[in-house]
């Protein structure tokens, strides 16, 4: 079940530049998607058979708790063929207000050895209009399927212009998406976004509660948090989950502390062990109370099946797939399936 063995087609991918592959690979996904029964295609080798893999999670039903992080497609170019693939949910984003190229390529870095990558992107979107063109398109295969939004900073704007940038975002998707992620760290550019302290957090996400309260439909809103910060920080995350309308935390982004005096953050195998750590920290302390979202470091099954027992309650795979392959999503599943085997 835990064998993480390469297929032939990801060793070949293996040898190329990372963001090379990774695009490679979403290119031939659009492909498949446009072969007749193709999707047909990609539900039969890849999603996962394991029964009773449903979860109901901030009041939204997840036909099976693996998704996708933000970054794997960031523009939501390929919803209708992750949706045939079989995953739980999809969160596209980071989502800014206009077009963003990113930093020069090449901005992906592989780390061989460790089986992790350094990512200084700079998150490049093509902005709000061009998704939410996707997301009104979107065919049959892509509305059964959980759509996240992640929120990002746009990077050529000052800080103190976040607030508004960030509330434009989330009133243009909410009537298009199922819940929202507002990432507060933002650390793959060299203009660095990351919030810590309470003033600044609640600044940023007062306005969307204000928002959500004068609509008809309720959409979850989540924060992502950094691995870097300190418990006392972590601490502060937490006292804003329990005493805010927040609904949960996804837990973590990169990690600048790891990428050392290199640009970007690491994610990947290097990332594991502290994401569970940070997980199993939020849990403990809420008495399982809120949901959690675990992202980072999810490379292998154990890894996912590990996440969960730390009190995970959903789990968002990105570097896991590039380096791993689809195949990652039913042995994934399969993991978690023991788990739930045994609590019966």
């Amino acid at each position: 079940m835990n064998d993480m063995r390469r297929s032939l087609f990801q060793n070949i991918l293996w040898t190329l530049p990372a963001e090379v592959a990774h695009n490679i690979r979403m290119a031939l996904l659009g492909v498949v998607g446009l072969i007749p029964s193709g999707k047909w295609w990609l539900r039969l080798c890849h999603a996962p058979q394991s029964k009773n893999l449903e979860r109901e999670v901030f009041g939204i039903h997840f036909r099976n708790p693996v998704g996708l992080a933000a970054g794997f497609d960031p523009n939501g170019d390929r919803l209708e063929e992750l949706a045939a693939t079989g995953f739980g949910f999809v969160e596209i984003g980071s989502v800014v207000p206009r077009p963003q190229p990113g930093t020069p390529r090449p901005r992906i870095k592989r780390l061989r050895s460790s089986n992790s990558l350094i990512d200084n992107s700079g998150y490049p979107c093509r902005g709000l209009e061009y998704i939410l063109n996707n997301l009104r398109q979107r065919g049959s295969y892509a509305r059964e399927l959980v759509i996240g939004c992640n929120i990002g900073h746009l990077t050529a704007s000052h800080r103190e212009d976040s607030v508004k940038e960030y509330l434009r975002v989330f009133r243009n998707m909410y009537q298009y998406v199922d819940f929202f992620v507002i990432n507060i760290s933002c650390n793959t550019a060299s203009k660095r976004f990351i919030l810590r302290n309470r003033e600044e957090i609640q600044q940023l996400i007062e306005p969307l509660f204000e928002f959500r309260r004068g609509q008809l439909d309720y959409r979850p809103i989540l924060l992502k948090i950094s691995p870097d910060l300190t418990k006392a920080e972590v601490d502060t995350i937490i006292d804003l989950l329990i005493e805010t309308p927040l609904d949960g935390i996804e837990a973590v982004a990169g990690s600048i502390e790891m990428a050392r005096k290199s640009p970007g953050a690491v994610t990947g195998a290097l990332l594991t062990e502290r994401a569970i750590e940070i997980v199993r920290y939020i849990a403990q302390r809420t008495d399982h109370n809120y949901p959690i979202i675990g992202s980072g470091g999810m490379m292998k099954p154990e890894d996912i099946r590990h996440m969960m027992e730390a009190g995970a309650s959903l789990v968002a795979l990105n570097t896991g797939i590039r380096e791993n392959g689809f195949r990652l999503l039913k042995k994934a599943t399969e993991a978690i399936a023991t788990i739930d085997n045994k609590e019966d």
